[in-house]
């Protein structure tokens, strides 16, 4: 049982970032938030889970089946992510690349302290056990004087895959695509580092200020650290509807206002990049139509272009009205991985980039998110990412690109030297 209680707010930006600070003291910290860019489905601004009352974590096997019984015995918040790789559970695929950081596939808390963000309102949702607690946090929170943080050293991380082996490997997807083996595949690429130290927080702080974006979340549970600046919304259920938001097709941002509205344009009527986002609502179109009631799939916005610090994306919006019978983990299970993460056909895209890939992506193309207690839940898709395992001091980031028959290998590698740029600056 949690006690709730709502405090209204004078300097909402300078609680949030004081909220932010305070809540990284424990071991278990999720911090997600929307920049204040609001869409149509935004219900919180900020949300944190702080403390861990009990938690699951799943390195391999029935991660989805265990999750399900967590979620329906705690009936509670619960705040964590899925990992790229139970796409191995779900169909019949592997995952056998090299993987420094080495997060589990799945883990989840249940926190004792639950704290939302929306508008000039903060709402406490702490556990009964910790309910007196409540008016002293806020105070706390309030005047909290944050503490100076150490920057991190500058890190160098390197490419796994070269230039030329990119490129080759893009080449080998195009044949397969000319084959009809599949018609679209999301090839990622990775840098990495080891023996590595890291101010987590003052990494992602860097991160967010650069891009500022929608789906952006921060997550310490224990050593494992995701510093995330994700434009891309996944999945979301809410009063009894299913969104999802692909992002495909990429551009950069101008010097000036003039070459950005041109580069901008350009985006929108980009057949290249209109086909690669159609191609993926479909895909999320079929996943969502295996829990949807009878015709209520539905296309919202169709290769829409917003504007972040520092690209421009088209973004489709894609919902349905689930069958009742299915329960919150089944409805995230049926769609899972992400379309926009895979490709078309999907199980066979992803075959092949496991074969093609020189990493394994772990929680990159995942998510990270929450469930409420009534069993509506939000979660990102981890793009645009930093991972981090103080245990071990090793680190890493990925990007990728839709590969398409009209696809140019080499625009492809530089439209991945374009969303690893904030991430190299950060950390270099």
């Amino acid at each position: 049982m949690r006690k709730q209680a709502k405090f209204e707010l004078k300097q909402v930006l300078k609680f949030k970032e004081n909220l932010l600070h305070w809540a990284n003291q424990d071991e278990y910290c999720v911090f997600l938030d929307s920049n204040l860019q609001k869409d149509t489905y935004t219900t919180a601004d900020s949300i944190v889970g702080i403390g861990a009352f009990t938690a699951l974590k799943v390195k391999e096997g029935n991660a989805f089946k265990q999750l399900e019984e967590y979620q329906k015995f705690s009936n509670d918040w619960l705040f964590g992510y899925f990992s790229y790789d139970l796409k191995n559970e779900i169909e019949n695929l592997q995952s056998n690349n090299q993987d420094e950081v080495n997060f589990p596939n799945l883990y989840f808390v249940q926190p004792i302290k639950v704290i939302e963000l929306k508008g000039n309102t903060v709402t406490f949702h702490y556990l009964t056990s910790v309910e007196e607690e409540i008016e002293s946090d806020f105070r706390v929170i309030l005047d909290y004087q944050i503490p100076a943080l150490q920057p991190s050293k500058p890190i160098q991380l390197t490419p796994r895959i070269s230039r030329s082996g990119y490129i080759e490997s893009v080449k080998k997807t195009l044949a397969h695509i000319a084959r009809g083996d599949i018609y679209e595949a999301n090839f990622c690429m990775d840098f990495y580092a080891t023996n590595v130290v890291l101010n987590p927080l003052h990494t992602y702080l860097k991160l967010n200020a650069i891009s500022s974006p929608p789906q952006a979340a921060y997550l310490k549970f224990e050593h494992y650290s995701a510093l995330c600046a994700s434009p891309e919304r996944y999945l979301k259920h809410h009063q009894q509807k299913l969104i999802s938001q692909p992002i495909k097709g990429t551009a950069k941002r101008g010097q000036t206002k003039k070459e950005d509205l041109a580069l901008k344009k350009a985006l929108e009527n980009d057949p290249k990049e209109k086909s690669e986002n159609i191609m993926i609502v479909d895909l999320v179109r079929n996943d969502l139509s295996k829990t949807a009631q009878k015709a209520s799939v539905k296309v919202e916005e169709l290769c829409k272009v917003y504007s972040f610090k520092q690209v421009h994306q088209l973004i489709s919006t894609v919902t349905s009205q689930p069958k009742t019978t299915f329960s919150p983990v089944s409805l995230i299970q049926s769609t899972f991985p992400m379309g926009s993460m895979t490709g078309a056909p999907k199980v066979s895209a992803m075959q092949l980039m496991e074969k093609l890939e020189s990493f394994r992506r772990g929680l990159y193309s995942g998510s990270i998110g929450y469930f409420t207690p009534n069993g509506n839940f939000d979660f990102n898709v981890v793009i645009r990412s930093i991972l981090y395992n103080s245990a071990n001091q090793n680190i890493s980031y990925a990007v990728g690109s839709a590969i398409t028959s009209a696809s140019i290998p080499e625009k492809e590698y530089q439209e991945c030297l374009i969303k690893a740029k904030a991430m190299k600056e950060v950390l270099s």
